[in-house]
């Protein structure tokens, strides 16, 4: 019987220390492994540049049926986590070594992040000055390690590089404002490309003339993909350099590639709407487009199936790898390039909510409760209270006291969803002396969001409330529009339609009487229909 029976020993954290003292069993049972110590001590991280290891992929290529050998180059065991550590030490050196900076000088550089992490690491060793101009589109973690290695933060919209506001652009004009400062610029970074084609080209054996038969590389402002192909088409002028370019950009060749309706890129690090200057598109045999959803997905499966913690760009070129790798055959080699680590990530394509919410992830809940594929649709949703641009915080936080929200979304006249203002955030703004009673509420508003339709279903919509505070649902037949007849500040969400009658107006009718007026105007009493924001001037 179970009452009967013994009780299992537990082993207890101290078992091995009464097992040496009685026993003298050895202090462990497990295998000994010896691990290959470094030869020497360096005298600084910044020595740990280079030298990173390839690795071979496994899994990846099988599933593909790949017949080559698929290796990839994993940079982000580089001392600062990226490829572009090479080039931010080598601008520094050689700007050191042409008495161009010193100590105590201010570097400047537009980035995407990597170039900046590299360089903040080389700025702080070497006791410069740091700022970095960084797109708002980076994520924060990268900002988070800049600010860990003392540099300064700038960022910038994400917009042309011409454009006044660009990160280019705001960093000449830094460069124009602050004494002994200087922008060594990766862009266009020609005088230490010559040498930087040695730290990239001379990376291991297995660039050996005669073992790499095909090198797939993400082109971002260009060194790596022209530096790695000049040096190893002198050694093995049949290898074959793919260059991948994200949908969005210009870069690819022929021309016709880039031609698409994607205007945002999620991937950082590739892609540009200019050509860079250090790019050499001559030495790329071809080119393959890539987007964010295959290269997010293809990242994590580095990371679950081969255990390789590699960043979102590293999945773009692996992603054109594995159909480049195609023509390939048994005995060849293809090696890829994996610039960055899962470390700048963490709160983006590793992060299952931010998948889904930018729809790079389908529905993968097992147990789903009754309503999750409910679609939004099915919700009793009121028309929501909306405020203009032009309205000031006072009278926004009167609008708000006045109808019992907390909260409510900013839409210009166009119809154009701003963000969202909550009346906590405007009160404690005021409180603060952040802003004025007076000023425009779009200096309150909150321009990240999450939108989501009326035909996605309440589960997707439940996965945003658990990282956002709440989400605007939007629907391609409805807009905003100004009203004309009432005070400023009113506005009203109404639906396209041309007849008057309630049926055709549907529940964007005014419910404040039975005039069936069409799309919320109300023909009796305007300023006094629920719906409609208010405005007590």
């Amino acid at each position: 019987r179970w009452e009967e029976e013994e009780e299992p020993r537990a082993v207890c954290p101290d078992f091995l220390t009464h097992s040496i003292k009685s026993s003298g069993l050895p202090a462990s049972s497990h295998s000994l492994q010896i691990w290959t110590e470094e030869k020497k001590i360096l005298p600084n991280i910044l020595k740990k540049i280079g030298c990173t290891p390839m690795v071979q992929i496994n899994k990846i290529g099988k599933s593909y049926g790949l017949k080559c050998e698929l290796l990839a180059k994993c940079e982000y065991f580089n001392a600062g986590g990226s490829v572009k550590d090479r080039i931010s030490l080598r601008m520094v050196e050689d700007a050191e070594r042409a008495g161009i900076i010193k100590p105590g000088d201010t570097l400047i550089e537009p980035t995407s992040g990597n170039t900046g992490i590299g360089l903040a690491l080389v700025a702080a060793l070497k006791g410069y000055r740091c700022i970095i101009v960084l797109p708002e589109k980076m994520s924060m973690e990268k900002v988070d390690i800049l600010k860990a290695l003392g540099a300064e933060i700038v960022r910038t919209p994400c917009t042309r590089f011409d454009a006044p506001e660009s990160n280019v652009r705001v960093a000449w004009k830094l460069r124009s404002q602050i004494p002994n400062s200087h922008i060594l610029d990766q862009v266009k970074a020609i005088p230490p490309l010559a040498a930087f084609l040695k730290t990239l080209a001379n990376l291991s054996a297995p660039w050996s003339a005669g073992k790499v038969h095909m090198v797939v590389i993400g082109s971002g402002t260009g060194g790596t993909i022209t530096g790695v192909a000049r040096k190893l088409k002198e050694k093995c002028p049949e290898c074959k350099i793919i260059g991948v370019d994200p949908d969005g950009s210009i870069v690819a060749l022929p021309s016709e590639m880039n031609k698409t309706n994607t205007t945002t890129i999620e991937v950082e690090g590739i892609g540009h709407d200019f050509i860079p200057t250090v790019l050499d598109r001559s030495v790329v045999d071809q080119w393959y487009k890539s987007n964010d959803r295959d290269s997010f997905l293809m990242s994590r499966r580095l990371i679950r199936e081969e255990g390789l913690l590699c960043g979102g760009s590293s999945g773009s070129a692996m992603s054109a790898a594995v159909r480049a790798a195609r023509e390939l055959q048994e005995g060849q080699r293809c090696v890829v390039i994996l610039p960055d680590s899962i470390r700048n990530y963490m709160s983006k394509f590793v992060n299952d909510q931010w998948m889904l919410k930018n729809g790079f992830l389908n529905d993968a809940q097992e147990h789903k409760p009754w309503w999750w594929n409910i679609k939004v649709q099915k919700l009793n949703l009121s028309a929501p209270l909306i405020l203009l641009p032009e309205v000031s915080c006072q009278k926004a936080i009167e609008i708000l006291q006045e109808k019992g929200y907390d909260q409510a979304p900013v839409v210009a006249e166009s119809g154009l969803i701003l963000g969202m203002v909550t009346l906590s955030n405007t009160l404690s703004s005021v409180q603060d002396g952040n802003v004025e009673l007076s000023d425009p509420v779009t200096k309150v508003t909150y321009d990240q969001f999450s939108k989501i339709s009326l035909e996605d279903n309440l589960g997707k919509l439940s996965c945003l409330l658990e990282n956002d505070h709440f989400a605007i649902v939007v629907h391609e037949q409805m807009q905003c529009r100004y009203l004309q007849e009432l005070p400023t500040g009113l506005a009203q969400v109404f639906e396209r339609g041309e007849g008057n009658s309630q049926a055709d107006c549907g529940r964007f009718q005014c419910s404040c009487c039975t005039c069936a007026a069409p799309r919320g105007f109300c023909s009796a009493q305007p300023w006094n229909c629920p719906l409609l924001t208010h405005d007590s001037s």
